[in-house]
């Protein structure tokens, strides 16, 4: 798909981390764009900084996992800017699940579920109609993880589960565009290949009261700073990669039609070879020793 001025992308997640940098990015390609986000001060601002840099944005408060709020961000989209052209399904949660499956809060599940998984199915069936009745080159962009969408990290299971949904999802859609013959792609994005600063370490602080934990944590919420500085105690140092590097191979890659927005990593490689010879030799899976928990 070619990128060019005029055109409107719309960011879920949008107000910080890598959707405020997509929408940067498309901005800065000369689209007009539309943030939606569930943090309305946040979500101010990401919009006034854009137009402070004489980017076309408009944002729009938005709770993904509710179907409502997402047909009313593709109404204020259409009626802002009378189309859309790129759709990037961004907007994820940690869980804050602890200890075994087993011992799971259900609620942690379901808020995980309503907004990773429901978030972009919604997103789908809010925008996909309208681009498509349009005619026009479009792409769908929806956000995964490596972990879950090539193999999982156990002690982030529930998150793991969201993603790998999201990658059948995506792999389900381009199937359906297609064999409908569309001008409209999709893609699944495996942001990296390092770690990322972003909110979602502070999850939590969005979570709605119908998705309350049953019963307090166990131990209290660790944030990405306590994370890093304990790994280097323990003699580990923690590549990060730039947001905005994130959104430059967003956007390179609906330039080339990429299905996979999976950046090089020999580690990432090792994972998916070695899951999926487990597969071919009916073995165990192998690729998750270093993950198992005593």
């Amino acid at each position: 798909m070619e990128l060019r001025a005029g055109q409107t992308a719309v960011v879920t997640g949008a107000a910080s981390g890598i959707g405020y940098a997509m929408a940067e990015r498309f901005a800065a390609e000369g689209l007009r764009v539309v943030l939606a986000d569930v943090e309305e001060g946040a979500l101010d601002k990401a919009v006034a900084r854009l137009r402070e840099g004489g980017a076309e944005a408009v944002g729009q408060l938005t709770d993904v996992s509710e179907r409502a709020s997402v047909d009313a961000l593709a109404e204020a989209a259409y009626g802002a800017f009378g189309a859309v052209h790129v759709l990037c399904n961004n907007a994820g949660v940690g869980s804050g699940a602890e200890g075994r499956m087993w011992e799971h809060d259900p609620k942690d599940w379901q808020w995980a579920f309503s907004v990773n998984v429901w978030g972009v199915f919604h997103g789908i069936q809010a925008f996909l109609p309208r681009m498509l009745a349009a005619g026009e080159p479009g792409h769908v962009v929806n956000t995964s993880s490596g972990d879950g969408g090539i193999a999982p990290l156990p002690t982030a299971s529930v998150y793991a589960v969201t993603k790998a949904a999201v990658v059948t999802m995506t792999e389900s859609l381009y199937a359906h565009l297609k064999a409908e013959r569309a001008a409209v792609g999709a893609s699944v994005l495996f942001p990296g290949p390092h770690m990322l600063r972003t909110g979602l370490w502070e999850s939590h602080r969005n979570r709605p009261e119908r998705y309350a934990k049953s019963a307090p944590r166990r131990t209290p919420y660790r944030s990405l700073d306590q994370w890093e500085a304990a790994m280097k105690e323990a003699g580990h140092e923690v590549a990060f990669t730039p947001v905005e590097e994130v959104a430059a191979f967003v956007v390179d890659g609906i330039r080339a039609g990429r299905f996979w927005m999976l950046p090089d990593s020999e580690r990432s490689d090792a994972q998916i070879r070695a899951r999926s010879q487990s597969m071919l030799d009916r073995a165990d899976p192998g690729y998750l020793e270093n993950f198992i928990l005593d």
